[in-house]
């Protein structure tokens, strides 16, 4: 089931309530109809009782001029393992970042280029004041041609980040921007701690108005693929994050 969106670049959040017609796996994606690789929304979820319940939250911090929101059965093409019982549309409120000009600007030019990463090719991109510049690779690799699994690393004097196309292809746009968000704060706070790049991006992620799961994800995806480098280091910096979203959610 698919259905037309006129977002017209506004903010807004859409509550979608299904209800389960027999065990079925779900599969909801909200994305710019226009371009490839272009998914706002990504999320899948498994009903194992007929007559299951489940809300559904879609943050749209951003949003381009169409959306298309697909609902569907992940193991059927049909359509008939569920019903849509209500849909719910509200503004979000305008957005509360703290945070210096400078790391305002760098954020508005991360999800610019997050909302674009998915079909534009290889490049340098540069933020309009020539303040930022953003280096996308085919692939990122060290200086023996081996490709890293790091999607994107920052100089952490100079506001120059490099990207992975190949890897920033697959992820959702939140999911980009909480990455370029936590590259950004590596030389805001002129620091290589990941854990203190990691809370200072996230909390500006979230104070836009980004879902929280995506920014799990950010931290976990690409070690997901690589489940040999995770270790102790991992579990507690994804632990971190988690207890942070937390705290923040309930202060919210």
């Amino acid at each position: 089931m698919i259905t037309t969106i006129p977002s017209h670049k506004e903010r807004f959040s859409i509550t979608i309530s299904i209800t389960a017609k027999r065990p079925f796996q779900l599969g909801i994606r909200v994305y710019d109809p226009r371009y490839a690789n272009s998914c706002y929304f990504r999320r899948k979820a498994t009903f194992n009782k007929t007559g299951a319940q489940r809300d559904f939250i879609i943050s749209l911090p951003v949003s381009p001029e169409v959306l298309e929101m697909e609902v569907y059965d992940k193991r059927d093409d049909e359509d008939d393992a569920f019903e849509i019982t209500n849909v719910k549309i509200k503004k979000m409120p305008p957005i509360n970042l703290w945070a210096t000009e400078e790391q305002h600007r760098f954020l508005e030019f991360a999800i610019q280029f997050a909302q674009k990463a998915g079909y534009v090719t290889p490049g340098f991109y540069e933020s309009p004041d020539h303040e930022f510049l953003l280096q996308y690779l085919s692939k990122i690799t060290d200086s023996f041609g081996k490709e890293l699994i790091t999607p994107a690393r920052t100089h952490r004097k100079i506001p120059r980040v490099q990207i992975s196309q190949r890897l920033f292809k697959s992820y959702t746009i939140p999911i980009r921007v909480a990455i370029l968000a936590h590259e950004g704060c590596h030389w805001f706070l002129n620091t290589r701690s990941q854990t203190g790049a990691d809370l200072c991006g996230i909390k500006q992620y979230l104070d836009y108005g980004f879902p929280t799961i995506e920014a799990v994800y950010a931290v976990t995806k690409v070690f997901g693929g690589h489940p040999e480098l995770v270790g102790p280091t991992q579990v507690e910096r994804t632990k971190t994050i988690v207890d942070f979203i937390k705290k923040y959610k309930a202060n919210a």
